[in-house]
């Protein structure tokens, strides 16, 4: 057996470079490495040696260098992924949140961040935790919960089957998510005799693993003996690219379509069978529709509270509930008929059982919903008030082009997105699953990587920029050009009204609301100036549509700043969301709001 002498991390960073996807791709981009002491020696060199051929990127926080990644990998359906190193301590755990967006969205990322010494020789080294009744802990262990896959090494040998078995969690379309190697710093320098072999190319296919023949059976009896089926598309189906599919099922057997925050964009917004967005932010026309459906088709959906009103939107009394999921954690949930395959194919088998079955013609809702958004929409006929959120979001539709994709990830905008976006195929990023502030700079970044030929537009609050904004250095940096429009309500709007809707007094979400002894004043224009950003500041929608006009082709990332009402959000649509609230108060609005909630709880069907 031929072997080659390296160190661990040089080993490492060699088979990396070469794991391939089946379209000729690396299926690891690169990394992104904020290099401290433990990481720099070791992982450090080898990246150095290795830049050419495996690129490295500098973030300005773990985090959020971690987010662009899962953007990144999010925005290529999961074909393709990137890498994050980080030094031990507070670098490590700094990646955490973002290990913990990855695993809730089900998304590939592979986490790298230094840990202690293996030999224990220098104990206690700087940044490492001591767990006084364990000697094996690190502060890595914290990755353990947010991973689909975790390893510590400790000797250089074992990368020969750790880094094998990341890369397989990573393209297993049911396991996929967070990979976490913590890497022993004395362990990245120490040299092996590594086998030639390990540094041949590999090429990793994505599987798609059909039905079990009883499930599809059981499935396809299921929607034939339904009379009114609806359709959930989640981020399964796009990440199965099975947009195609979708549409042709639900055309030839004539099946309304609703989409989930992760399925938005499956289908063209205006396809005669898209009912639009489904649940609390969902469309009255989808939310109907759900709600007189006796069968419920669940396509690569996990039935997220949102998405099914808390469980209290499916109100047929006859309803069942079919799922269809690539992962068997998700297809069984809630008494649900399971169908435990791929999206593409399940899609594909149930359209050829079907033959020429049609159900009954639906209502023509949509559009009452689309001249129920266009009017929240629409420009202002005066400039003398501040505009609403969903007056941007039109601004935003009215530049934008079917290259467009709009993101965000919390506050305000998802639910106004997921409600009143008029969204092309693919045009549509939210990060919903954890509704992470911060996500959205650092996501947009990864959106464009991903995909260089989309006109990429972050809508992010004052709150979430506030949260996390330094990677929009490093979009200037590194040339990657995309909009932000920046709506600055003054405080976390969102959470307030949802604390004023539930009888609390406005407390410590808007700014005026909070504890200060100075009044804040931000002026974020300047600020995103500072980092080498194009921004400017506008008035009103007609400046803001004639500065998104001027912002198509710029080099740099463009950031736009417009103050808006904190109060008004888009109120038709949605149905009911599962917030508790205190059973007693000295408030008569909270014990109002107390019974409300008793009685909504009444239609919440948590199983069959």
């Amino acid at each position: 057996m031929t072997t080659i002498r390296l160190t661990a991390a040089q080993a490492m960073v060699r088979w990396l470079s070469v794991q391939m996807t089946d379209e000729g791709d690396r299926f690891i981009e690169g990394i992104w490495a904020i290099f401290g002491h433990g990481n720099v020696a070791g992982i450090g060199e080898a990246l150095h040696a290795h830049r050419d051929v495996f690129p490295t990127w500098r973030g300005h926080n773990e985090q959020t260098m971690a987010h662009t990644a899962i953007a990144y990998a999010k925005a290529s359906k999961r074909r393709r992924a990137m890498a994050v190193t980080t030094s031990i301590g507070p670098g490590a755990l700094n990646v955490v949140t973002a290990a913990a967006l990855a695993h809730v969205n089900r998304l590939p990322v592979l986490i790298i961040p230094g840990d202690v010494f293996a030999n224990r020789a220098p104990d206690p080294v700087l940044q490492q935790i001591e767990d006084w009744g364990d000697g094996t802990v690190s502060a890595n262990d914290a990755f353990k919960p947010v991973s689909r896959y975790f390893d510590r090494i400790t000797r250089p040998e074992q990368i020969l089957t750790a880094l094998p078995r990341a890369l397989r969690v990573m393209t297993d379309p049911a396991e996929c998510g967070p990979v976490t190697l913590a890497f022993c710093q004395d362990v990245q320098a120490e040299a092996y005799d590594y086998p030639e072999s390990f540094f041949t190319p590999k090429v990793w296919k994505i599987r798609r693993p059909e039905a079990d023949a009883d499930e599809l059976a059981a499935a396809i009896a299921l929607i034939k003996s339904a009379k009114a089926p609806v359709i959930v598309a989640g981020g399964g189906v796009i990440y199965s690219q099975a947009e195609a599919d979708l549409a042709a099922c639900a055309t030839a057997h004539n099946i309304p379509v609703v989409e989930t925050q992760g399925g938005k964009s499956a289908l063209d917004f205006d396809h005669a069978l898209n009912f639009g967005p489904v649940g609390v932010t969902g469309a009255a026309s989808a939310n109907t529709v759900c709600e007189n459906a006796d069968l419920v088709i669940g396509v690569g959906t996990r039935f997220q509270d949102f998405t099914t009103g808390s469980w209290s939107l499916f109100k047929n009394p006859d309803r069942k509930i079919l799922s269809i999921n690539v992962a068997a954690y998700d297809a069984y949930k809630h008494g649900a008929t399971n169908l435990v395959s791929d999206a593409k194919v399940a899609l594909q088998a149930i359209g050829k059982a079907l033959g020429s079955q049609k159900f009954a013609a639906i209502p023509a809702l949509q559009a009452d919903w689309a001249a129920a958004t266009a009017a929240v929409k629409a420009k202002p006929i005066h400039d003398n008030a501040l505009p609403t959120d969903a007056q941007v979001i039109g601004a935003v539709q009215r530049a934008s082009t079917k290259a467009t994709v709009v993101m965000s990830a919390a506050g305000t905008m998802p639910g106004e997105l997921h409600k009143i976006w008029d969204a092309p195929m693919g045009g549509y990023h939210m990060e919903y699953g954890f509704s992470c502030m911060g996500y959205e700079i650092a996501g947009a970044m990864g959106i464009k990587l991903a995909r260089p030929d989309a006109d990429v537009v972050c809508m992010v609050g004052d709150g979430s920029y506030m949260m996390a904004n330094s990677e929009l250095a490093t979009a200037v940096m590194m040339g990657v050009p995309f909009t932000v429009v920046l709506t600055d309500n003054r405080g976390y709007g969102c959470i307030n009204r949802l604390q004023k809707g539930t009888g609390g007094a406005g407390f410590n979400n808007l700014l005026d609301d909070s504890y200060h002894v100075n009044p804040s004043h931000i002026d974020f224009a300047a600020h995103a100036g500072s980092m080498g950003a194009r921004a400017l500041k506008v008035a009103t929608i007609a400046e803001l549509e004639a500065a998104l006009a001027e912002a198509k082709g710029a080099k740099i990332p463009t950031v736009i700043v417009i103050d808006t009402d904190p109060w008004p959000s888009t109120e038709a649509g949605g149905t009911w969301w599962d917030v508790a609230v205190p059973e007693v108060s000295t408030r008569a609005e909270v014990n109002t709001a107390h019974a409300n909630y008793q009685k909504n709880t009444q239609n919440q069907r948590l199983a069959d």
